[in-house]
């Protein structure tokens, strides 16, 4: 589960994205998922596209892809999402949410 400040980090390196998988009419099979996890296991961060054939819900069709690929919804706008799954050896770092430790006054 993403904490907020994850949640931030991720969008703002999912900003400059392009969509690598748009589900259309056919909308979510076996083949789609098969290619959610070979994009999540090759760049960690993917963006999805719903077009406008497709007759699923954006947070229907964005949790049922998340569990099937044991992933993370980072966003939802419009008709697009942002999908998190960390690699076997990571390249995105997320932020921790410990807080430093305030000096104590002297």
């Amino acid at each position: 589960m993403l904490t907020g400040k994850q949640k931030r980090h991720l969008r703002a390196l999912g900003h400059k994205l392009k969509p690598v998988i748009l589900i259309g009419k056919k909308e979510i099979e076996e083949a789609l998922i098969n290619e959610v996890n070979t994009a999540l296991d090759h760049h960690e961060l993917i963006k999805v596209k719903l077009l406008e054939s497709c007759t699923l819900d954006k947070h229907e069709s964005s949790d049922l892809l998340a569990s099937a690929c044991n992933a993370d919804v980072a966003q939802i706008l419009g008709k697009t999402f942002l999908l998190y799954r960390p690699a076997t050896t990571p390249t995105i770092v997320l932020p921790t949410d410990a807080k430093p430790a305030k000096a104590k006054p002297a």
